[in-house]
């Protein structure tokens, strides 16, 4: 059983959550929202980020500036089609996307999101735990490891877990945080 291998499988399970939560809207607009948005654009699918510049104008506009000016449409379908339920404004070259002030109860269902999310994360947590703490057993019973580094090993899994669990546990309070700041 490899220590690492298992810490590395933790870190990208952490990675998809910062990756997750950062696509999820709070007051502040962020490139994230919609630089991972797919556009169907010459045949292919494109992320947002692979066919132009993002940038912030404060105090809430996200502004899109495609490098091929051909692709503006494509893009701003894209971002109207996407689960943002925001409406994109073609401003000559540029696409503009006004964010609104989110209300006390969409801030509340995205607080919940967030939860459920973390939750899904903690279960990937746990079940990569499980698999690591069944190949140790396996290891023991093919003799190739003895009893004490059993134990060793499967502290060191446990370190590893809780270590991870307070970086998501970190990472959702301070998401929360965002989401419910006016």
């Amino acid at each position: 059983m490899d220590i690492k291998e298992f810490d590395i499988n933790l870190k990208n399970t952490v990675v998809a959550l910062q990756t997750e939560i950062g696509g999820v809207r709070s007051n502040r607009p962020t490139t994230s929202l919609v630089e991972n948005i797919e556009v169907l654009y010459m045949d292919g699918k494109f992320p947002v980020k692979q066919l132009g510049s993002i940038t912030i104008q404060p105090p809430r506009d996200i502004i899109v500036s495609p490098w091929d000016v051909g692709s503006l449409p494509a893009v701003a379908k894209a971002i109207e089609n996407s689960p943002l339920k925001m409406s994109p404004q073609i401003e000559g070259n540029i696409i503009r996307l006004k964010i609104p002030a989110i209300s006390e109860e969409r801030r509340d269902e995205l607080v919940k999101f967030v939860r459920q999310i973390s939750e899904k994360t903690r279960i990937r947590i746990r079940s990569l735990r499980d698999d690591a703490n069944k190949r140790v057993e396996g290891e023991l019973k093919l003799k190739t490891i003895t009893e004490d580094q059993k134990f060793k090993m499967r502290e060191n899994i446990q370190k590893s877990v809780d270590r991870v669990n307070m970086e998501v546990e970190k990472i959702i309070s301070l998401k929360e945080k965002e989401l419910l700041e006016n």
